[in-house]
């Protein structure tokens, strides 16, 4: 079989075909076949005059006499120089009339090193070993599908999962988790694979949410100052709609069930709430606002407007403001900072409410201000003196502003002033935006919670978890990972602590660590518990729920079912990527190059990649684009034309779609996707890197997308490296830099509108999503680098370069690469693979010359170098690896070309073809699948059924009465051996009493809900195997301050001089399912 070239180039440039083996290295696949294709004959070219000139390079040229010769003699010094007619054995094919592709890739070189410290592969699998296998509730989905539905915060019932969103609320009914849509609809665009979920009306931007499984009520506060309720079990008729018709829930009102019950709670959003043991819901929002609500001034919700107006009206006029309470001439104790956090401490009736760096314990029955605390404990009460702090840094940016645009003309330059003053106020917003309120961001708190034993956890920004309690003294701080903490949830006698790096661990009570696994790849900011699960939501919207007993012997039995049938959720694609890189020369390409470049082939592949260099050069534009990108600015007019001429040529908007583009300085990036594609294509992301002056100047760099296809990441590079013959180790050190330093954001203009308006919610709080001391490409799937690495020919010189290029001895000349020779060294591209090249050097021509006779015949003379170059690197660790979950891409290159007869600049258009195999997860399946086990697998079903054991427990009395501060002592025991028991009491029922008979009036008033003449010490907290503990139920004749109140509702002053009687009924758990067994107490409260 011969060996063929496929370039684009004039046949009397030409003489016989050369037979030669290649001398690649490492070669992976077969040849590809001979293609009989012939072009007609182009115009004769001019004949060149040789011109001698002086050998410039790092190394000697081997003597005339033993440069190899390849089969057809060499009868003149150049035949590029020579005019004769077309043979079709010269050219055997031609790029621009080709028009299919070949079915079998081309041979690969693969550069050394790789597979090692940065450059290891990304560990995929089907089934991760190191972490419980999940229920996948909301595979991870699209961010531009997400737009206007981003999901912000998660909360559980005992039969629902609810999730606030940026258009409302959406609930999963916990029974059909592991089913799909069939028979209820279409779902959501970007929630094809999601469990089956309902959606309320379109409201605000839901923030919090507060579950009520007492009342039936889930309360949900949003950004227009909101608090709105929902009923749990909503009507069928609603729930068959909700969730389905995107364009018809994106309306105002939209499909879907509606809210109940719904009161202006502050002027600013509502973004913490808390239900106390009283029955009453507190608020918190900006400006440190936090307002008390009582729900017995609440009628449960009505389809009646005149009755919901009444509610709201009572609900309205019973509120307490605490702020103004404790505000005394003016001077208030508390912070201005953002309540992000309120916890209701039930067993000793108390409330926290928290910011970033403050803290403040409440009495929740006297609504008092008990203590202030800042990150390291108590602090004496003091008037407010945060808000200052944030004004001086406010001034500070604005003092940075006011000086940089003052300067005065005879100073330096016009631009160098401006850009000094761009420079600083960025320098000044950054550090603005870094301090903080407080200017500390080594340990801000991130996270609070409360575990049934009563301790308060708090985490930090520093990984640090701090244990405070019930009086607001610290107890000791713990530490198990240098990660963020973005929340933290307790249950039972576990705490479970979610880290800015989507890793979750788990802790007992007292601080030890149990188990952890990486969750997500992003943040995890909300846990909830359902179930038996613990649920967990990432910042990107996926929520995943694992078993409350992981890490345990349930997670292998179900791992070893789902890896025994990996393909019945394994689906494979192919797409075909057409990626072409061209140095631009500061010049504007002719339609008809762009057609022969890139136009010609576009027909075959599914995506285009174009990398562009020097779009734009020159010191001024340079200077310009700098200070642009120190206040997140890029692009130029330039960049503006070639995307619009490339979109053209590609046939933008109506085959081709613009996926994103960024620009630095004169590098370009720009990725399209066939429309049919295009909904496989998302979360993009940019980076741009500059190589040039102090490594600040991009005149040399790297600009890169991210994007996931098929939920699997890809990356492209475009590179523009330092130039010369002799600067082969400052080009190494370039890539490194790219390769180590490139850090993927938003992109700063050129996305899609959907990235552009992404949820501030959404927004990264924690800086780098994900930090294992790794950079972001080496997370990566498929990474592409393409562009000019400016790598060239040593040893060898101009007129023996022009001589073997022009009998087209490639293999002999790729073994002067310089790029090649590094690769074998393992010192640039680690692990990097191209394919062989059998096109001639790309640099450097003289404009507007045809053909390979316009090679640089200037006075430098530069030697034919192969600067422009198209490398890869996808999943396989091994030459032949196949394409499955554990290696989910796998790439071949179809063809590897140069246009040579596009003159418009020093540089020839480069392309590459690559097939690209992708195997991806099928989570709809994989979740039937798992659904499938739960029930079939003996094994799994015993272990569940273990799990959802409740400890027996008794109960010392059953019926209690009291008289006036009278108290009577409850036994609760715990009879099981083995397993911890947990309790909580809650108010199941309240009724007045008259002389002969029961009234009417019973009613809940929420968690716990107690009265206000009760108190029940601890109302929850944990029993060990085997053991006792006692409650204390005390009569308290107390009066609130809202008692007195003129405008509090009666039953509220009337409560503690009636006769009542209370059930409260004890719930008592396990630790590892939510399932529960009850006991009842009977109080009778009497004045006789």
């Amino acid at each position: 079989m011969e060996n063929v070239t496929r370039f684009n180039t004039n046949a009397s440039e030409f003489p016989d075909q050369s037979t030669g083996e290649p001398s690649i290295t490492r070669m992976v696949t077969t040849v590809m076949p001979t293609a009989d294709i012939s072009p007609p004959p182009p115009p004769p070219l001019q004949k060149q005059q040789r011109q001698q000139r002086k050998l410039k390079s790092y190394s000697q040229p081997l003597p005339r006499s033993e440069i190899p010769r390849c089969r057809s003699n060499l009868k003149k010094k150049h035949s590029l120089d020579e005019d004769r007619p077309l043979s079709s054995v010269d050219c055997p094919s031609s790029f621009s009339t080709y028009s299919s592709l070949p079915d079998e890739p081309i041979p690969e070189f693969i550069g050394a090193g790789g597979g090692t410290g940065a450059f290891r592969l990304p560990p995929r699998a089907a089934i991760h070993h190191g972490r419980p296998p999940p229920v996948e509730i909301r595979p991870r989905p699209l961010r531009e599908t997400q737009t206007g539905s981003f999901l912000r915060a998660i909360a559980c019932t005992a039969s629902h999962l609810w999730a606030a969103q940026e258009c409302g609320v959406r609930f999963w009914y916990l029974p059909e988790v592991f089913e799909g849509w069939e028979g209820r609809g279409r779902p959501r665009i970007g929630d094809e694979e999601t469990a089956p979920f309902r959606m309320s009306v379109r409201t605000a931007p839901a923030l919090c949410l507060l579950v009520d499984s007492e009342t039936g009520l889930v309360w949900s506060g949003h950004s227009d100052g909101k608090i709105r309720s929902w009923r749990m079990q909503q009507p069928a008729e609603q729930q068959q709609m909700a969730g389905f018709s995107p364009a018809a829930s994106r309306k105002e009102g939209g499909m879907g069930f509606k809210e109940g019950l719904s009161w202006k709670a502050h002027r600013g959003a509502v973004l913490s709430m808390a239900m106390t043991s009283y029955g009453e819901i507190w608020s918190g929002s900006e400006g440190g606002n936090i307002r008390v609500w009582p729900l017995q001034a609440m009628k449960h919700p009505s389809n009646c407007q005149w009755k919901k107006d009444t509610s709201v009206a009572l609900v309205e006029r019973s509120c307490i403001d605490l702020r103004s309470l404790v505000t005394v001439e003016g001077e208030c104790p508390l912070s201005t900072s953002n309540v992000t956090y309120l916890l209701s401490d039930n067993s000793r009736a108390k409330v926290w409410s928290g910011s970033s760096l403050s803290f403040a314990l409440w009495d929740s029955r006297r609504k008092e201000l008990l203590r202030v605390f800042d990150i390291n404990g108590p602090v004496e009460a003091r008037p407010d003196t945060w808000s200052s702090q944030d004004l001086n840094v406010e001034d500070e940016a604005k003092a940075k502003i006011s000086s940089g645009s003052k300067e005065k003309s005879h100073g330096p330059s016009f631009l160098q002033r401006s850009r000094n003053a761009l420079v600083g106020a960025a320098d000044a917003v950054r550090r603005v935006a870094g301090k903080g309120a407080f200017g500390d961001d080594n340990k801000r708190a991130e996270a609070m919670t409360i575990s049934l034993d009563g301790i308060i956890w708090t985490g930090y920004t520093n990984g640090l978890l701090v244990q405070w309690d019930g009086n607001g003294n610290k107890l000791q701080e713990v530490q198990h990972h240098s990660a963020s903490v973005t929340c933290l949830c307790a249950f039972a006698s576990k705490l479970w602590v979610g880290y800015a790096n989507g890793t979750v661990q788990v802790l007992d009570l007292e601080g030890y660590l149990i188990g952890g696994w990486v969750a997500h790849n992003g943040p995890i900011i909300k846990m909830a518990v359902g179930g038996l699960f613990l649920f967990t939501l990432a910042n990107h919207g996926g929520i995943r729920g694992w078993y409350l007993a992981s890490p345990g012997p349930l997670d292998n039995a179900v791992q070893l079912e789902l890896a025994s049938k990996e393909m019945k959720y394994t689906k494979f694609e192919n797409i075909k990527i057409l990626a072409g890189t061209w140095n631009v020369g500061q010049g504007r390409a002719s339609h008809d190059s762009l057609i022969t470049w890139l136009g010609s082939v576009v027909s075959e592949v599914g995506m285009v990649v174009v990398g562009l260099q020097e779009v734009e050069m020159g010191a001024g534009f340079l200077a310009v684009s700098a200070a642009k990108e120190s206040v997140g600015l890029e692009g130029s007019s330039y960049g503006q034309w070639w995307l619009d001429n490339v979109g053209k040529t590609l046939g933008e908007g109506a085959s081709f779609k613009r996926v994103c583009s960024r620009q630095l300085a004169g590098l370009l990036v720009a990725v399209w996707a066939r429309k049919n594609l295009k909904p496989h294509v998302g979360d993009v992301d940019a980076a741009a890197v500059p190589c040039g002056l102090g490594r600040a100047i991009g005149n040399k760099g790297a600009v890169g997308l991210r994007m996931r296809v098929y939920d699997r990441i890809m990356c492209f590079v475009n590179c523009h490296f330092a130039a010369h013959l002799e600067a082969v180790n400052r080009r190494n050190a370039d890539f490194n830099h790219v390769y180590q330093s490139m850090v993927f954001t938003r992109p700063l203009s050129g996305g899609s509108s959907a990235t552009a308006s992404a949820s501030n919610a959404q927004l990264h709080r924690w800086g780098s999503v994900i930090d294992k001391g790794r950079p972001d490409l080496s997370e990566a799937d498929m990474i592409v680098f393409l562009g000019d690495f400016n790598y060239r020919l040593h040893g060898i010189g101009y007129d023996e370069a022009r001589d073997l290029v022009s009998q087209r001895c490639f293999d002999w000349l790729r073994d002067k690469d310089q790029l090649q020779a590094e690769m074998r060294a393992g010192k640039v591209l680690q692990g990097f693979r191209e394919g062989q090249i059998v096109f001639p050097p790309t640099y450097k021509f003289q404009r507007h010359q045809i053909g390979l006779a316009g090679y640089d015949c200037s006075e430098k003379k530069r030697i034919p170098a192969w600067c422009d170059r198209i490398l890869y690197r996808d999943n396989r660790s091994v030459s032949l690896s196949d394409c499955s979950l554990g290696c989910p891409v796998a790439s071949s290159i179809l063809q590897y070309e140069a246009c040579v007869d596009v003159t418009d600049s020093d540089h020839k258009p480069v392309r590459c073809i690559f097939s690209v195999d992708i195997a991806r997860l099928d989570e709809l399946s994989r979740r039937k699948l798992h659904g499938e086990i739960v029930v079939s697998s003996e094994k799994v079903k015993s272990l569940l059924e273990e799990y959802r054991n409740v400890p027996e427990t008794a109960v010392s009395i059953t019926d209690i009465i009291l008289g006036n501060q009278d108290t009577s002592i409850l036994k609760i025991t715990n009879k099981c051996p083995k397993d911890k028991a947990t309790f909580e009491i809650l108010c199941e029922r309240l009724c007045d009493v008259n002389e002969d008979e029961l009234s009417s009036r019973i009613h809940s008033k929420g968690i716990l809900g107690f009265p206000n003449w009760l108190k029940v010490s601890p109302a929850v907290g944990i029993i060990k195997p085997g053991k006792t503990i006692e409650l204390s139920v005390q009569h308290e004749n107390l009066r609130t301050l809202e008692d007195f109140m003129d405008d509090a509702p009666q039953s509220q002053w009337t409560e503690d001089t009636m006769d009542s009687e209370v059930i409260l009924t004890i719930k008592v758990t396990g630790s590892r399912s939510t399932e529960s067994r009850t006991h009842q107490i009977h109080i009778r409260r009497t004045f006789k």
